[in-house]
């Protein structure tokens, strides 16, 4: 596989808290010279890339993030905004204790719930993998799938850890036929990409592919 088909599976990203829009308009530059799949980036700034990438990039922009125990009302109100500000992708963060806590009708209730106010746009469910056991892995794939998301995502990148080939390849046997799958945090070199990509993967969540393309 070669670097730049890589890249057309990145979601070039930038969610930490110190970011800026000078960082955010960089961002943008590079996915754009890359041919990124995304950006993504934090909600404050969809409206600003937007404007600056216009069509010749796909905003993307996260939603009850990163803990994902905010209200459902909060973050439907949060993915409306998104997309009247030009959000292209929502990736949102389920509600873990819920899930843990076995009360999986309100989980689907509100991954629904943000599908309808996503109006449309490509939805992308992350569901922290590195809290989860076995069955709760295997149950929101079932969930994931039954909402109709287009995306299962490992991870945030702001818990314990990040994307795990087991976790894809897991993802990868018990997820619908209609959902793919998003690696997220901890994606560093191209080996790891393109073995993630080979499991299962269709998204990578990571800026480090770009960093490994522009030393080259």
């Amino acid at each position: 596989m070669t670097i730049e088909e890589i890249l057309g599976k990145c979601d070039h990203t930038l969610l930490k808290q110190t970011a800026s829009w000078e960082e955010i308009k960089a961002l943008a530059d590079d996915a754009v010279r890359f041919n990124t799949a995304s950006i993504c980036i934090p909600p404050c700034y969809v409206r600003q890339a937007k404007d600056y990438v216009g069509d010749k990039m796909k905003v993307c922009t996260v939603i009850g993030f990163p803990n994902g125990n905010m209200t459902t009302a909060a973050k439907v109100f949060e993915t409306g905004d998104a997309i009247k500000n030009g959000a292209d992708e929502i990736d949102m963060v389920i509600n873990i204790g819920r899930l843990k806590a076995g009360e999986d009708e309100a989980v689907l209730r509100e991954i629904r719930e943000i599908r309808k106010a996503a109006a449309g746009r490509i939805l992308k469910v992350i569901v922290e993998a590195c809290l989860l056991n076995q069955e709760e892995k295997i149950r929101i794939c079932g969930l994931v799938t039954e909402a109709g998301a287009d995306y299962i995502k490992t991870s945030t990148g702001f818990s314990e850890g990040g994307a795990t080939f087991s976790d894809v390849a897991l993802f990868a046997e018990h997820i619908g036929e209609n959902v793919k799958i998003k690696a997220a945090g901890g994606i560093s070199t191209l080996e790891d990409a393109e073995e993630f990509i080979r499991l299962g993967a269709d998204r990578l969540g990571t800026s480090r592919i770009v960093a490994l393309a522009k030393a080259q």
